[in-house]
């Protein structure tokens, strides 16, 4: 049986910063950036640079953290925020101000864009205190230690998780963090790392998960569906009772992962989501990978992964495990590239570089750790998914069959009264709102359609309401056309998919879309 080698710890990131008095920020002269280059579904929808280009403060103290919030000239206002020593309920108070929107007892990245936490010198740990982001987009956690964050008991914290994300989060890069509970729900923890309603294009890179019940979630229950797009890799979970993660919906990618001791299960994949799981090392384990306590299934792409010592249960209604003959149940493509280690290597590789206080290392592909340069800012993302300009809409009808007729739907939300299968129902007397003014709805089918006009029709009185819009694939999450006001046919190009989806980023009034319809020519 394979174990993994002892662990090579590596210096901390230097910092320059030349005095703070504790608790109290400090500005630096010069800009400053995440180490590293971010990976996976976060380089995607435009990519996620974090506070890079913005101020860089000191803090020693949540308030400090909340107060650097709150001083930006706006709630976009880059920043990125070095954070050394202990964050914890005493030291962590609520600022207000006009580009924040903070709490007492968490860190709140709340309704804010373009920030990156990063943690320095000897270390950031977030003590049962957990760091919350809601409605916000564009964040980077880097080099941080959560732990022993709880939803019950003394002192409570974020629902007990040690990250969270949801309502409307997009494109964040969560990268070499430690996430640790000490016991599962009965003793008051919750998820490690969790998101849901609506949360987007994040990456979860050389980090442990360890000691806990949950190791995370994409999605709080069958019905919510909208998350999606997330990417783990190079990650350990160990000695984790079961979600890692569970998946509801959406898809999700899983490479070079080394899961240890999963004492229940693992990658559950539900309520018609699409794992794909490569290369990845799985470890005196049961049930790693499969649709587990539901009826609801989900699917899975499997690739080049190694099974050591795991244990498989009997297949029932609410029980469908991948092995132990695993074999692939869809096919999942990813608009990104990416390098995959051999899977034999993978305990070790992630041994030395998974977690807070590794120096940042990473992987070159080939099994052997490198330290990147502390000076380099962020890469921009190699392939960015907006297209720099909106298509040019087609003035007339699209001839041929409205495709949408014989597909389902689903979407972020809905307002009361509406409905998502109201736009695929051939009757412009129906239609679909979102809960907010922004929001998206999708058409599905079961087996990939080739689409290459769109037409949105917004239900009577309503037309103009949609001012900003971008038209998704919904299986990769590849943009494949944006712009602003609807009303005309859509180009985007061919495009073979299960599900297209419709987002709206901006509107006025109360955005109504009567149909959604897709053709093939």
């Amino acid at each position: 049986m394979r174990r993994p080698v002892a662990l090579r710890l590596c210096a901390g990131l230097a910092t320059t910063a030349v005095a703070a008095a504790a608790g109290v920020m400090l500005t630096m002269p010069t800009a400053s950036a995440a180490t590293g280059g971010v990976t996976g579904y976060a380089t995607q929808n435009g990519g996620t640079t974090g506070g890079a280009g913005g101020q860089t403060v000191r803090a020693t103290t949540g308030t400090a953290i909340h107060q650097a919030l709150c001083g930006r000239a706006s709630s976009s206002t880059p920043i990125t925020i070095q954070v050394e020593g202990t964050i914890n309920h005493g030291n962590t108070a609520k600022v207000s101000g006009e580009s924040c929107n903070t709490a007492a007892g968490v860190i709140e990245l709340k309704q804010i864009s373009n920030v990156t936490i990063v943690g320095v010198g000897n270390g950031a740990v977030f003590d049962q205190l957990g760091i919350h982001i809601r409605e916000s987009s564009n964040i980077i956690i880097q080099n941080v230690t959560v732990k022993n964050v709880k939803k019950s008991g003394s002192p409570t914290s974020n629902g007990g998780d040690a990250i969270s994300m949801e309502s409307g989060v997009r494109n964040v890069w969560v990268d070499h963090t430690t996430l640790e509970a000490s016991g599962g729900e009965s003793e008051g923890f919750d998820g490690l790392f969790d998101m849901k309603d609506n949360t987007q294009y994040v990456t979860l890179s050389y980090s442990t998960l360890r000691n806990s019940g949950r190791g995370g979630l994409i999605g709080s229950s069958e019905s919510d569906v909208s998350n999606g797009f997330i990417t783990f890799h190079h990650n350990l979970y160990e000695n984790i009772d079961s979600r890692a993660p569970l998946l509801r919906g959406g898809v999700a990618h899983m490479y070079n992962n080394h899961y240890l001791r999963l004492n229940e299960s693992g990658i559950n994949s539900r309520a018609g989501a699409r794992a794909k799981v490569d290369n990845n090392y799985f470890e005196d384990s049961k049930d790693v990978l499969g649709t587990f306590y539901t009826d609801a299934a989900g699917t899975w792409h499997v690739s080049g992964n190694v099974f050591d010592n795991v244990t498989w249960s009997a297949k029932g209604t609410d029980n469908n495990p991948a092995g132990p003959d695993v074999k692939s149940t869809t096919t999942v493509s990813v608009p990104y590239s990416f390098g995959l280690d051999p899977a034999n290597c993978v305990p070790d590789v992630v041994s030395r570089t998974a977690g807070a206080n590794k120096g940042l290392q990473v992987s070159d592909g080939n099994c052997t750790p490198q330290t990147p340069n502390p000076t380099e800012p962020t890469p921009t993302p190699t392939e960015p998914t907006e297209p720099p300009t909106s298509p040019s809409p087609t003035p007339t009808q699209p001839s041929g069959t409205n495709l949408s007729l014989t597909a389902g739907a689903d979407g972020s939300s809905k307002a009361d009264g509406t409905s998502y299968g109201n736009v695929r129902d051939g009757n412009l007397g129906t239609h679909w709102s979102p809960a907010g003014a922004t929001g998206s709805v999708s058409v599905k089918w079961g087996s990939a359609t080739t689409v290459s006009k769109i037409a949105i029709k917004e239900a009577s009185g309503s037309a103009g309401s949609i001012k900003g819009w971008r038209v998704l694939n919904g299986d990769t999450g590849t943009v494949l056309a944006s712009g602003t006001g609807v009303g005309s046919v859509i180009s985007i190009p061919q495009t073979s998919a299960r599900k297209f989806t419709f987002e709206i980023t901006g509107s006025t009034g109360t955005p109504k879309v009567a149909e959604f319809e897709t053709y093939a020519g």
